[in-house]
């Protein structure tokens, strides 16, 4: 696994949408889209005021220099605006995996396969540069509209983890279990993203 690549300032980008790192200016663009619970509901957490989008700046930006997660800016290519964020988050350089998530979008840009695009991008520098072994997804068990993204990905249900972790509102969540291995990648790169091929 290369990474040192986790170093460097990655941008990743097709025809649809653009991925920059985290810290760069477009921060505080997502302050015009991320006060939604509906976009929260399963993220563990809500980001309803000022103070919890400070925290969650500063809590993702300290996970990154922890050396946690690669987080990144999601831009619309179509509108050139900032749509959501993304990570490679769990990062485990001794078993070469990852795992994709913390993934949202303001609610215009929901539905629009950004998402896809996005993804794809994220997956292709991941097994092809980084040498990733293993990229992992997970998603609420109640929260069907992700479990049916990230199976439109190719990726393969492993499981259900019981009481995988404690919210903000301190309910214990279950979650679904996805994965793509690097053996597999080719093979689910030509079968479900022909478009970016």
């Amino acid at each position: 696994m290369k990474s040192e690549i986790l170093q460097s300032h990655i941008i990743l980008e097709n025809e649809k949408v653009l991925l920059v790192p985290f810290e760069d200016l477009g921060n505080i663009e997502l302050k015009e889209i991320i006060f939604d619970d509906e976009i929260w509901k399963y993220m563990g957490m809500y980001i309803r005021n000022d103070q919890d989008f400070e925290n969650y700046i500063q809590n993702t930006l300290k996970q990154k220099a922890d050396g946690i997660c690669y987080p990144f800016l999601i831009i619309d290519k179509a509108t050139n605006k900032v749509a959501g964020s993304t990570r490679y988050g769990y990062l485990n350089h001794a078993s070469r995996k990852c795992e994709i998530g913390w993934t949202w979008y303001g609610k215009q840009f929901q539905g629009t396969g950004l998402n896809k695009a996005c993804k794809y991008e994220l997956l292709n520098f991941g097994f092809e540069k980084i040498q990733f072994k293993r990229i992992q997804f997970s998603a609420d068990l109640e929260n069907l509209r992700s479990q049916r993204a990230i199976e439109k990905l190719g990726a393969i249900k492993e499981g259900i983890f019981r009481n995988n972790y404690v919210d903000s509102e301190e309910k214990s969540k279950d979650d679904v279990y996805y994965s793509i291995i690097l053996e597999e990648w080719n093979v689910t790169k030509r079968r479900f993203f022909p478009e970016f091929l």
